[in-house]
């Protein structure tokens, strides 16, 4: 029977054939993969021809097709839709992968092929897009150790290999904590929730298949708790198992696990000829070196650490008012600031919620591009890979663009968070390639009939989510590996961070923050408070996230700890973290830094990103508005099309002008002086 992950997809705009592909069919698929990739780089290797841009750097672009048809959809149904079976493939892959990607870093025949090629590169007449992709060639094989030779060599193969075991057990142990954990909750318990809430809470109690309402780890679920709960013993409950995600003891404890990571990625710095992992990974980014990011995460952290003291002392006067004795503690923050910003700015999560209908504010985001950029979204029904999956075929002009695959809803096979991936990549060369993006969330899925209500931090994140969507959805680059979101961590989050202006746009929330029952738009007075309110507790958000940064920094900044959560404390200790603020990610859970090397002394890019997102919606206001077509161009022109095609700052310059300095981000944040 022949393997649908390898056979040719006559499918609806290419999309994988989810129906017909089972579990069992993976590991067959990747095996013959492999032995395809591995014969394809031996002929470019061993090609006896002089090299040649078409046939070595090139060559090496347009290899491992079956390969990535087998990854892109292993890994999206792994990452959202895991089963025991899909995890067990998961540990088995990682070794193989690392080994094999390994392997072809280390082919000596191969680098001298590329370094031959670099050495000439002045009398090869490249194009731009050219030079550059033979610039990051040589550039990733020398910074993966294609130079080193003999036990170097050697150990920096057994490095790989390990961190990419490591990284996998770091994610399945999360996740398994994640859905292991619930608390259930009886009708007294549900005094002072929200309908929405209790509903989300039934809900979540009939898919996993309990008797009554449940809180599960879901940050759509329990943060809402925290908010809204009176019961302050089950908000310490809650807020315990949250944080303790990863540091549970037994099997799936992270701690060991982030130990070894940090010490093998500074062995594997070293190895390279630098003095730390942190100067190793930040040479290629905007920041350029640590002490950068230290500067910049410092100038943010002291007006925001001024700013969360002073909202603690006022939430610890409306606790002791309460009649609650002893100081403010972190399960006390959210259900305080709920009530101080209900008073204070008279907005109320629970009447604002029912505005925020999920379809909507994905039609809001829709919209918006389409007036923007002139995008079209056509609803497919195509099967895809679980039941709550949606997709819609992108054109414009009548051309096709892209899909877009939109899971939103959270499950206990998911994990946690929002991120935004491509089943395939932009690209004209060596075969054109249309983009399939896929944007997954984990919002509180309603009871059956119910429609979807969102927090507007939800409907932040869609917009977020969709902003990576669109810088992959209008890349407009020749070589894949240079496409959408193919660019310098601390520049991926522009376009992210700069579509969430536009939820805050008055007419795009008149439009679409329609009544669930009613139809009726949100009224004006709720609009202005809503936007009035838009940083409004500020001081804490910065906090959680810059500590997360600045520990993550450090890790990395210097000797790997033996005991990460004994460094961590001396890190937040150093910096005066108020005590009733926790980091957003503390180290036993923090994917983002040891689920790989994604954002490995790269969280602070959040932050970097921000910096230019507030300068870069300045300027759409400076020209005349959100949608000012002359903006949008220079937008889609200069950044979302050109993916990594130039350096980040250079397509930031080309955009806007100049680089901005912090103060864009603190009057952003409501935090300058």
């Amino acid at each position: 029977m022949t393997n649908a992950l390898l056979a040719d997809w006559d499918t609806p705009l290419q999309l994988p054939p989810f129906a017909a592909i089972a579990d069992d069919d993976f590991a067959p698929a990747l095996e013959t993969a492999l032995i395809e990739h591995k014969a394809e780089i031996a002929a470019i290797a061993e090609n006896p021809a002089a090299p040649s841009f078409e046939n070595t750097v090139l060559a090496l672009e347009g290899a491992g097709s079956a390969l990535d048809k087998v990854l892109s959809t292993f890994f999206s149904v792994a990452g959202a839709d895991t089963n025991p079976k899909r995890q067990e493939l998961q540990r088995d892959f990682s070794p193989k992968l690392a080994e094999h990607f390994a392997g072809i870093y280390a082919d000596t025949a191969l680098f001298a092929r590329i370094e031959a090629l670099w050495e000439q590169r002045d009398a090869l007449h490249l194009d731009g897009e050219e030079a550059r992709l033979l610039m990051l060639t040589r550039r990733g094989f020398v910074r993966a150790g294609a130079a080193l030779t003999g036990a170097d060599a050697e150990r920096m193969r057994a490095i790989k290999s390990r961190l990419s075991v490591l990284g996998t057990a770091f994610t399945q142990n999360l996740l398994a904590d994640e859905a292991g954990w619930q608390m259930e909750l009886a009708e007294a318990d549900l005094e002072g929730l929200p309908d929405w809430l209790k509903a989300s809470a039934r809900a979540a109690g009939e898919e996993r298949g309990a008797a009554g309402p449940v809180i599960t780890l879901s940050r759509s679920l329990i943060t809402p708790f925290l908010q809204f709960s009176p019961r302050r013993d089950l908000r310490e409950l809650a807020w315990r198992a949250w944080v303790a995600r990863g540091a549970n003891g037994g099997e799936t404890d992270n701690r060991e696990i982030a130990a070894e990571v940090l010490a093998l990625r500074e062995e594997r710095a070293k190895l390279l000829g630098y003095e730390t992992f942190a100067a190793y990974k930040l040479e290629t980014e905007m920041a350029g070196a640590p002490d950068k990011v230290r500067d910049l995460l410092h100038a943010v952290w002291t007006p925001a650490r001024a700013r969360a003291e002073e909202d603690a002392a006022k939430l610890a006067e409306r606790m002791a008012a309460d009649g609650v004795n002893g100081p403010l503690q972190p399960w006390d923050w959210h259900y305080y600031s709920e009530a101080r910003r209900r008073e204070e700015h008279d907005l109320d999560e629970t009447a604002l919620k029912p505005y925020l209908q999920l379809d909507r504010m994905i039609e809001a985001a829709m919209d918006c591009a389409h007036r923007l950029f002139g995008l079209e979204f056509k609803p497919l029904d195509v099967p895809l890979y679980h039941p709550d999956c949606r997709a819609w075929e992108v054109t414009r002009n009548g051309t096709h663009c892209a899909v877009f695959v939109g899971d939103y809803f959270a499950r206990a096979s998911k994990r946690s968070g929002a991120w935004c991936s491509a089943m395939r990549m932009q690209a004209k060369k060596p075969d054109p390639k249309a983009p399939i993006v896929v944007n997954v969330c984990n919002f509180a899925k309603p009871s059956q009939g119910a429609p979807a209500l969102l927090s507007y931090d939800d409907a932040r994140t869609l917009f977020h989510e969709f902003g990576h969507a669109l810088h992959q959805m209008l890349s407009d680059v020749t070589f894949g590996s240079m496409a959408g979101t193919s660019v310098a961590r601390d520049f991926v989050e522009l376009p992210s961070q700069l579509y969430e202006h536009w939820l805050e746009v008055p007419e795009v929330l008149r439009n679409f923050a329609t009544h669930a029952e009613t139809g009726e738009a949100m009224p004006q007075a709720m609009l202005d408070k809503v936007l009035e309110a838009a940083t409004y507790d500020a001081g804490f958000q910065t906090v959680e996230y810059v500590a997360s940064a600045l520990v993550d920094l450090e890790f990395h900044d210097g000797p790997p700890p033996a005991d990460p959560m004994a460094r961590q404390a001396e890190i937040l200790d150093s910096i005066g973290m108020p005590d009733a603020i926790a980091m957003r990610h503390a180290t036993p859970h923090f994917a983002h830094v040891f689920a790989g090397d994604g954002y490995s002394s790269g969280y602070y890019s959040y932050m970097w990103s921000e910096v230019m997102d507030a300068d870069a919606f300045a300027a759409f206001e400076e020209a005349g508005g959100a949608f000012d077509p002359a903006m949008a161009d220079k937008l889609e022109r200069f950044i979302l099309s050109k993916g990594g095609s130039a350096e980040a700052d250079e397509l930031y310059i080309a955009f806007r002008g100049k680089m901005p300095e912090v103060d864009a981000l603190l009057k952003g944040r409501g935090l300058a002086a």
